[in-house]
């Protein structure tokens, strides 16, 4: 038994296929079903059901790819103890970044950490918060920067900053007066907010649900991105609401529609999630520093209260 035909295990159960499972581990196909062929003649079981399609796992199959996976981890820390006993920290690094922090947050640290940590090799990827825990889990992310809380199994979370929620209205809004404002002076029926898909649309809809006018019906879901909520509300169409560091590059005339929310200012978690095996945990720290360094200096808010980007039923 050697961890190359566990790593091939692990793809097969991943993917369902030989061939794909071949082409992700960058071998041929038979190669990869005569080493898993041979795993399975010295167990002297059948890890998978080949009659089925896709092909499934046995019984004992979903066994071994459990322990497999616990297995290929723990090789994985050999090398990293290695490296930290060394002071090393290179090598090819992957983050996923949620689509709502992506743009305003990679400008911010990117040039940092590359120039701090040159033999690094950033592998960075845009991902909703739902496949990035799949990939955390399956392995296929090293660590991500999310909305949390998340609370899920395996995974650890580092808060990095706290990002307040900002309303954009425009001209003509009833309280475009108002110096600070609360979220019973929004109109919740012209909230535009983006599509299903997106945590921070589920945190602004669990701030909302505070709101004892509230009507789920009530929301216009328009679009996938900011830019495209900020022009229909400057069509007048309704109000949106931002998140902090993305109101920093509107224009002088789009800052004037912005109001902010009075204490606590109703704002989301922004955290570093990785796997609880802590893979890459020298990496993982050097990437948190860079990031927490350079956050300080653009977002000073204390008093907030933190909405739970995941679903209330």
């Amino acid at each position: 038994m050697t961890i190359t035909q566990l790593y091939y295990v692990l793809a097969v159960a991943e993917h369902k296929n030989f061939t794909l499972a071949a082409e992700k581990c960058f071998v041929t196909q038979p190669t990869l079903s005569m080493q898993i062929q041979k795993l399975e003649d010295e167990l002297d079981i059948l890890i998978f059901d080949r009659s089925k399609k896709p092909i499934l796992l046995t019984e004992i199959g979903e066994k071994i790819v459990k322990q497999a996976k616990n297995i290929v981890n723990e090789a994985g820390r050999i090398k990293d103890i290695v490296d930290q006993q060394k002071g090393y920290i290179g090598g090819e690094f992957k983050v996923g970044i949620i689509p709502t922090i992506m743009p305003t947050l990679l400008p911010m640290f990117l040039n940092n950490f590359i120039s701090k940590y040159p033999k690094v090799n950033l592998v960075i990827e845009e991902n909703t918060t739902e496949d990035i825990i799949k990939k955390l889990k399956n392995g296929h992310l090293d660590c991500a920067i999310a909305a949390t809380p998340l609370e899920e199994d395996n995974i650890k979370e580092i808060v990095l900053y706290y990002e307040p929620f900002v309303a954009y209205v425009p001209d003509n809004h009833s309280v475009h007066e108002k110096a600070e404002i609360e979220i019973s002076d929004l109109d919740m029926d012209n909230i535009l907010l983006l599509q299903d898909g997106h945590c921070f649309r589920n945190g602004i809809l669990n701030l909302c649900k505070n709101n004892k006018f509230f009507n789920d019906n009530h929301f216009q879901l328009e679009s996938g991105s900011f830019e495209t909520l900020i022009k229909l509300a400057d069509e007048g169409l309704g109000t949106t609401l931002l998140p902090y560091l993305h109101t920093l590059d509107l224009n002088e005339k789009n800052k004037l529609k912005l109001k902010h929310f009075s204490n606590p200012k109703p704002a989301r978690e922004v955290s570093l999630i990785y796997p609880k095996n802590e893979l890459k945990i020298h990496i993982i720290n050097a990437l948190r520093d860079t990031i927490s360094g350079v956050v300080r200096g653009a977002i000073a808010f204390h008093d907030v209260e933190i909405i739970s980007p995941k679903s209330k039923k």
